[in-house]
């Protein structure tokens, strides 16, 4: 492919080789703007998932980081996952391990497990049930059990600790992209923008949630900009979401709590990437039947 063809040119060829494959493009709300806009699906994590296992289609290109693909193939065993650039990463999930979290087990037994989906597949496979931002709350709050073990991610289970009675013993893992984002950063724009909401992702840590209006996960913020009572709102999470928030609604001034909230694992996903993939029919992303089967009763268990 010529570097120098226009981008119109590479969107068009794109397209012709989604049809040519039969397949359905996922983004995440993290992902580049040109990625977004050429997606037939932009989503949090576990709703493209759905949407990789609902989809009426072979083939299934995921632009996100490995864990999600992860996620759909197991989701979708009969379909084919690619991604785009499987060395997209996701540093959290990283830090989770399978002998740390038998360890955990060994020091409390009969505490259930409860693990962020932003883990490997390995890791769900030990786990008793898996959560997403939106719903972590209330899924710890259903389990027959004041002692529950939360991972990886110790901000998302500060923030759950803060809203529930119950026993969190947390994991040391966390976001390096919205531990970014500093109170400083918040308080900087509160006072640029006096009159501005303030919404944050939980993955930040506890003393920018402090400072927010609302705390929620990407999806959630998309849905409340939209009754937002605000002309502006400081955006607290990957900057990348900021383009899906414009296009759905742009009556409302988004700005960026900080402009080093990047996630470079994110970043990787270029359209040239997506052409080659669709080209090739390369990176498939698969899970061993056995770990699948174990993940797949965590996932499932959040869906009941």
């Amino acid at each position: 492919m010529n570097p120098a063809e226009p981008s119109h040119e590479l969107v068009a060829r794109v397209l012709e080789w989604k049809e040519r494959r039969q397949a359905v493009i996922l983004s995440h709300n993290y992902q580049r703007p040109e990625i977004q806009d050429i997606a037939d699906f932009v989503g949090d994590s576990l709703d493209l998932s759905r949407k990789a296992a609902a989809a009426d289609a072979p083939v299934i290109v995921f632009c996100g980081v490995h864990f999600m693909a992860e996620t759909a193939a197991i989701l979708a065993p009969e379909k084919i996952v690619l991604m785009p650039d499987p060395t997209a990463g996701c540093p959290m999930a990283d830090m989770a391990s399978v002998p740390a979290i038998r360890r955990l087990k060994e020091e409390h037994p009969g505490a259930p497990v409860v693990c962020y989906v932003n883990t490997s597949a390995e890791v769900k496979a030990e786990c008793d049930v898996c959560c997403t931002s939106a719903n972590a709350v209330s899924i710890i709050q259903g389990l027959d059990s004041d002692e529950v073990i939360f991972l990886p991610d110790k901000s998302l289970a500060a923030w759950c600790a803060s809203q529930i009675d119950k026993r969190i013993i947390l994991y040391e893992g966390y976001c390096p992209t919205h531990h970014r984002i500093l109170a400083e950063d918040v308080l900087a724009r509160k006072k640029e923008y006096p009159q501005a909401k303030v919404m944050v992702h939980p993955e930040c840590t506890p003393d920018v949630i402090a400072l927010a209006d609302k705390v929620l996960g990407t999806n959630g913020m998309c849905r409340w900009v939209k009754e937002a009572d605000t002309e502006t709102i400081i955006v607290g999470t990957e900057n990348g979401l900021i383009h899906r928030l414009k296009k759905e609604n742009p009556r409302i001034t988004y700005v960026a709590a900080t402009h080093r909230s990047i996630c470079p694992n994110m970043k990787k996903m270029t359209l040239e990437k997506l052409l080659w993939c669709l080209e090739d029919m390369q990176t498939r992303i698969t899970v061993p039947p056995d770990v699948a089967a174990r993940a797949r009763k965590a996932i499932e268990r959040m869906v009941a």
